[in-house]
């Protein structure tokens, strides 16, 4: 194995004190060596219009919105932390990302796809998925130990931004987590790996996501996460408080929470038009 450069070393450092997850280290790493590779040059010795220029070139690669700014998030964090340009981040911009409105599957859609799953373990893995609201790193690193059926809550370790929350643990999940717990035995992990010590690998779930997918004949271009969509529009739908809504997901920010309002086509339909409110003859007097 090749020996670190002492300025990767550093940025491992930076990353490591700072709590980052081990994924968001490899890309970010992954990003500045790509930038750096870019030029020929040790990362340390490039301009921002050398940051710049390599942005215009990612562009024209037809990059995605979210590959270019996890880029961005990396070289901003290369400027800023590691070499100490406090002011630096600032001008190296993120691309505005076309909002498109989330894809939910209808209540019928969910058990059409949790059905088609065919392994115990990943039907398991995405029923819970959808039944907390949980991203796929949150479901594959859940441990036995975290489903507390005494408080009625699964505790999700590590969440984006590296922080703890409880969700909910629904009735019907703890009953077939208990029927799938009797049949797999899990030990440390609740949905172990090729061994207990580790954890199933997300690429597990998201590729018997897309096999669900195909099995149950849905049209919509589903992921995984789009169980998590489905799971705050519902929520929404049902009724419950936004801000509810936002604790359970671990939204930082309200608004990343309200764009379920847009898709909550049960809460739309309800809503009062102020047109009702009219009284309005539909032929014109002749």
């Amino acid at each position: 194995m090749a020996e670190l450069s002492p300025l990767r070393r550093r940025m491992i450092e930076d990353m490591t004190i700072r709590n980052m997850s081990p994924a968001t280290q490899r890309s970010y790493i992954s990003a500045v060596s790509k930038f750096s590779r870019y030029f020929g040059r040790s990362p340390d010795k490039l301009t921002l219009d050398d940051v710049h220029a390599f942005q215009v070139h990612l562009v024209s690669t037809g990059i995605s919105w979210p590959g270019l700014n996890q880029i961005v998030c990396a070289l901003r964090f290369f400027y800023g932390v590691t070499l100490g340009g406090a002011a630096v981040p600032e001008r190296i911009p993120y691309a505005r990302e076309p909002r498109k409105l989330p894809i939910v599957l209808s209540a019928d859609e969910v058990v059409r796809f949790l059905e088609a799953v065919s392994s115990l373990k990943s039907r398991a893995a995405l029923t819970t998925a959808y039944a907390a609201g949980l991203r796929a790193s949150e479901v594959a690193g859940l441990r036995v130990e975290d489903v507390d059926s005494g408080r009625g809550v699964i505790l999700v370790r590590h969440g984006k931004g590296a922080k703890d929350r409880n969700v909910m643990l629904s009735p019907q999940l703890l009953g077939i987590l208990r029927t799938y717990w009797r049949l797999a035995r899990p030990k440390t992990f609740l949905f172990p790996g090729r061994d207990d010590a580790h954890s199933i690998d997300p690429t597990v779930l998201h590729a018997a996501c897309r096999s669900a997918v195909k099995a149950a004949g849905l049209t919509k271009r589903v992921t995984l996460h789009t169980l998590r969509h489905s799971f705050a529009t519902h929520l929404l739908e049902n009724g419950t408080d936004i801000r509810i809504i936002q604790v359970l997901l671990g939204h930082n920010n309200l608004s990343s929470t309200a764009r379920y309002t847009q898709v909550a086509t049960h809460t739309i339909r309800a809503t009062q038009s102020p047109f009702d409110r009219l009284t309005l003859e539909v032929t014109p007097p002749s």
